[in-house]
């Protein structure tokens, strides 16, 4: 899935997106109280579940630049995808699941209502848009910085760096959303039936939900371990396969533990009568010109075999799979 490249550094995207959001929440539930408007309430609590996302991906940010330790040798990178599932789980359970029960509850109602100051409502919904719509340009910029060529939706999904591509869907679901809500707050005015709003509302919950659904398969593949991209691999497997000393390069694996950060393990072949300093010289040569070529590979482990022994390993992993599918 996500590419291999990209860096969650910066955060550049994420600071932009929590200000935006902030501010939009604020004014938001302000012209909630004026207009009686369950989407634009629902809004307001979209913007505030936004803005404390914003703060975890920060956290996760952070905890995942603490150096390894003894129980943790290969670092906290992770945390960064740890913190972004938390983000999914609080998009639905808090932004979709009020919006959803706002709009229900007030269409259950037996009391009359109305919306009341409804172009203050719709004047905050277009400088929200306005808000959001700055917030996507700088994740989509970073987002850009990063394709690797292929189509929007592909590199979108190849992405590994969950404080672009998590505030990237987030932002674009805002503004749908406020989109939805105007669409609602509007024709509750138009027509005099409240009970549009509180579809919008509803409907705002349903866009959520299926972004937070997303959100959370994108992250648990990261937290589970994926692999870097097969361009990378092919490119060290044909370098290091080129070298006069080795017969050829028997696997390759890789594992994301955080956006800038592969760990990689290769199992070689070298030539019969190749001396042990020369394998030494030669596994030392391969692992600074791996890291130097991809800086994202942080850790790299090669173990050395000879033609005889991959045979034997790999028959003996034969016949073990062929045991295990006879049980």
């Amino acid at each position: 899935m996500r590419q291999t490249g990209g860096s969650h550094g910066g955060g550049t995207a994420v600071y932009a997106a929590m200000g935006a959001n902030l501010g939009i929440a604020v004014t938001k539930f302000g012209a909630a109280l004026f207009t009686g408007s369950s989407s634009m309430l629902a809004e307001g609590i979209h913007s505030m579940v936004d803005t404390a996302n914003q703060g975890f991906l920060l956290l996760g940010i952070h905890r995942a630049k603490r150096a390894p330790t003894a129980e943790h040798p290969f670092g906290y990178g992770v945390e960064i995808y740890f913190w972004s599932f938390v983000v999914a789980i609080l998009i639905f359970a808090l932004g979709a699941g009020f919006s959803i029960y706002e709009g229900v509850e007030h269409l259950m109602s037996q009391e009359e209502g109305e919306i009341t100051s409804p172009l203050i409502g719709l004047g905050v919904l277009g400088v929200s848009f306005l808000l959001e719509g700055y917030s996507w340009s700088v994740a989509f910029r970073e987002f850009q910085s990063t394709r690797a060529g292929k189509s929007l939706w592909q590199d979108f999904r190849d992405m590994k760096d969950p404080s672009v591509f998590v505030v990237l869907f987030e932002d674009t679901a805002a503004c749908l959303g406020i989109l939805i809500a105007a669409a609602g707050l509007g024709l509750a005015w138009f027509t005099g039936n409240v009970q549009l709003d509180a579809a919008a509302s509803i409907v705002i919950g349903l866009l959520l939900a299926v972004t937070a659904v997303f959100l959370a398969i994108e992250t648990k593949g990261l937290l589970i371990g994926e692999a870097a991209s097969p361009e990378m691999v092919e490119a060290i497997r044909s370098r290091v396969a080129a070298r006069p000393e080795i017969l050829g390069v028997n696997e390759i694996r890789t594992m994301h533990r955080g956006p800038a950060d592969v760990l990689l393990t290769m199992s070689v072949d070298f030539a019969d009568g190749v001396l042990s300093q020369d394998i030494e010289r030669a596994v030392s040569e391969i692992e600074a010109r791996v890291k130097e070529r991809f800086p994202i590979v942080k850790r790299l482990y090669i173990e050395v075999q000879s033609r005889e022994g991959h045979r034997r390993f790999a028959d003996r992993e034969a016949a073990e799979t062929a045991a295990e599918a006879s049980a």
